[in-house]
């Protein structure tokens, strides 16, 4: 039914296959055949394709289909190479090649619409330093769970109206301190139909950039909707297992599920983290997430002692954490 759909759409309708390159990363500057790049991007089909697709109101970017089994030729370094999407459109494979470290571009074209232009941060055997961030009330106010909120917010609202949380983008220029930026990714249960207006959003209100590890909506071969906690889960240890060289900040908020995450992966690698940031909301925007107030630590929230030699830090908005941070220190 949906290749049907495509066809019809593409030959009698006068959509376009549109590609979309999401920002990546990967491993260089070791020995000769030991780097790689993941490649994340999708193939859709649109009414909309191009810049122009992407400043509309949120709505239209949902008013796509995915194309399956397209060819998709992959440029990145000195490598060449097609791969085709999968299910939903979608391409998530490693390419072996060796890059120096920092920010590389990539490119993925196909013969049926315009290239797409991304980039790829290589991460390199010197770096120590790594930072994961939650995304929504972490660094952007969605109040997400919220079914109508999130609703309003995904296929409403224009994206120049979403506002960051108080004090956070300080809050990453101070953990970057004097040194060069440490990578950083970004973690999100939001669809990846939103990773290029999020990109834009993080890049107007200067936050670093790094990859958008997002999910998609919709069932899969088990279940009717998928699991933002597992989606989390998954992605979280996928980079600590890629990038072995790196001990992590994890930052996060106390609305959904970061605490418990973080508290999981601290306990499962307590050499892998260094710092976990949990950003406190409101007793407001607890209800407006949850309907109602949740415990606070040491009133039930977490069973689970700390894991000696993580500090936790606590705080309501990014300034609160800095000084965290600095009292800490001193």
């Amino acid at each position: 039914m949906e290749r049907r759909l495509a066809r019809l759409l593409w030959h009698r309708r006068g959509w376009r296959v549109r590609l979309l390159a999401f920002t990546s990363y990967g491993v260089g500057g070791g020995p000769p055949g030991t780097g790689w790049v993941r490649v994340i991007g999708r193939a859709l089909l649109t009414d909309a394709p191009g810049p122009e697709a992407e400043m509309v109101r949120g709505w239209r970017r949902f008013m796509t289909l995915p194309l399956d089994g397209v060819a998709v030729e992959v440029a990145v370094g000195g490598h060449r190479g097609t791969v085709r999407t999968g299910n939903g459109g979608y391409v998530d494979t490693t390419v072996r090649v060796d890059l120096s470290p920092g920010w590389h571009d990539m490119l993925m074209s196909s013969h049926h619409g315009e290239p797409s232009r991304t980039t790829v941060r290589v991460v390199g055997p010197d770096e120590r330093v790594g930072v994961v961030s939650d995304i929504d009330d972490t660094v952007l106010v969605t109040a997400l769970p919220r079914p109508l909120r999130a609703f309003w917010n995904t296929f409403a609202r224009h994206e120049s109206t979403r506002r960051p949380v108080a004090g956070m983008p300080d809050l990453f220029r101070h953990l970057r301190g004097d040194g060069p930026e440490p990578f950083t990714a970004y973690v999100s249960t939001g669809p990846w139909n939103l990773a290029p207006s999020l990109e834009r959003f993080l890049a107007r209100h200067d936050y670093p950039p790094g990859p958008l590890l997002m999910t998609d909506w919709g069932p899969t071969d088990d279940r009717w909707f998928r699991s933002g906690r597992q989606h989390k889960h998954d992605s979280l240890r996928r980079l600590l297992s890629a990038l072995p060289g790196l001990t992590w900040t994890l930052v996060g908020d106390d609305g959904q599920h970061d605490p418990a995450l973080y508290d999981d992966l601290v306990a499962e690698y307590p050499h892998r983290v260094r710092l976990v940031l949990i950003r406190e909301l409101t007793p407001t925007e607890q209800v407006l997430t949850h309907g109602t107030p949740t415990t606070r630590p040491g009133e039930g929230a977490h069973d689970r002692p700390p894991t000696p030699g993580v500090p936790v830090l606590r705080g309501p908005d990014g300034a609160a954490l800095v000084r965290a941070l600095r009292g800490r220190r001193a």
